[in-house]
C-alpha cells in the first residue's frame, strides 16, 4: 500500500472537518449527552439502592465502552458517506488508488474521530461522576482494542452494504449498534438472556468484552481466555468485512452499478 495515497484520503476528511464546525460538533455532542444522561441515572440508583453496589462503573462504564464502539463504526461509515453524498466516491478511483488504500484511509480517519469522542467521554465521566478507568491501568487496553477492531469491522461492512444497495440504504446502517446491544450484554450478564440469544452472543466479540469488564469491576481477575476469543472473532470479522467490501466493489464495476456514485449520475 502507498502511504501517500492513504494520507490523501485522511487529508480530505481533515479538510472537511476543519472547514465545517457542524461536522465537528457531533463528535462530542452526542457522547456528552449520553454520559450526562446515564451518569445522573447511575447517581440516582446509588442514592435509592440499599444494595451497597456502585452503579457508576457498572452502568456508566458500559455506556462509555459501547459509545466508543459506536463512534468507531460511525467514523468509518461517515467518512464513506461523505464521499457518497458528494458523489465523489468514483472520482477517487480515477487515480491509481487501491481499495485497500481507500479502506486504510477510512480506518485512520475513524481512529482520529473516535479518539476525540473517547477523550471527551473519559474527561466528563471522570470529572463529573468520578469514574476512574485509570485505576484499571493497562488492563483496559485489550478491552478497548477488541471494541475498536469490532467497530472498524462493522463500519466497513456497513459501507459495503451501502455500496451494494445504493446511497438510499444508509438508513439500514445507523441502527446496527442498537440492534446488537441486547445480544452483547452491555448492561447485564449474558446468562440472563434466553438460550437462542445467548447463542447469538457467543459470536459477538463485544459480549466477551462486557462480561470481562463486569468481572474486573466486581474485583475478579480479568478472563483473558474469554477476551482472547472475542479478539479472535473481531479479527475474523474485520477480514471478512474488508473482503466483502472489495468483492462488492468489483461486482459494482462489472455491472455498472458504480455509476450511481458518479457526479454525472442523476439516480
Amino acid at each position: 500500500m502507498n502511504g501517500s495515497r492513504i494520507a490523501a484520503i485522511v487529508m480530505r476528511q481533515a479538510y472537511l472537518l476543519r472547514g465545517s464546525p457542524q461536522r465537528v460538533l457531533p463528535l462530542i455532542a452526542w457522547v456528552v449527552i449520553d454520559i450526562l444522561l446515564w451518569g445522573f441515572i447511575t447517581r440516582y440508583l446509588n442514592q435509592v439502592s440499599n444494595a451497597g453496589f456502585d452503579f457508576v462503573p457498572a452502568l456508566l462504564g458500559a455506556v462509555l465502552l459501547w459509545d466508543f464502539l459506536s463512534r468507531v463504526m460511525q467514523g468509518v461509515t461517515m467518512a464513506f458517506f461523505e464521499d457518497v453524498w458528494s458523489r465523489n466516491f468514483l472520482n477517487f478511483f480515477a487515480a491509481p488508488l487501491r481499495i485497500s488504500e481507500y479502506l486504510a484511509g477510512l480506518v485512520v480517519t475513524a481512529i482520529a474521530t473516535s479518539l476525540v469522542g473517547l477523550v471527551a467521554m473519559l474527561a466528563l465521566s471522570t470529572l463529573v461522576f468520578g469514574l476512574e478507568f485509570a485505576t484499571y491501568g493497562p488492563a483496559l487496553a485489550p478491552f478497548l482494542l477488541v471494541l475498536f477492531v469490532t467497530g472498524i469491522a462493522l463500519g466497513v461492512a456497513g459501507a459495503a452494504i451501502v455500496l451494494r444497495l445504493g446511497p438510499s440504504a444508509e438508513w439500514l446502517i445507523w441502527p446496527i449498534p442498537t440492534l446488537l446491544s441486547p445480544f452483547a450484554g452491555v448492561f447485564y450478564p449474558v446468562s440472563v438472556l434466553p438460550a437462542w440469544m445467548q447463542a447469538v452472543s457467543r459470536v459477538l466479540p463485544p459480549s466477551y468484552v462486557f462480561e470481562g469488564m463486569r468481572a474486573v469491576v466486581g474485583g475478579k481477575p480479568a478472563p483473558w481466555d474469554q477476551l482472547a476469543v472475542g479478539a479472535g472473532l473481531s479479527v475474523i470479522y474485520l477480514g471478512l468485512a474488508c473482503w466483502l467490501f472489495a468483492r462488492i466493489y468489483r461486482h459494482a464495476l462489472r455491472n455498472g452499478l458504480i455509476a450511481r456514485y458518479s457526479a454525472e449520475s442523476v439516480s
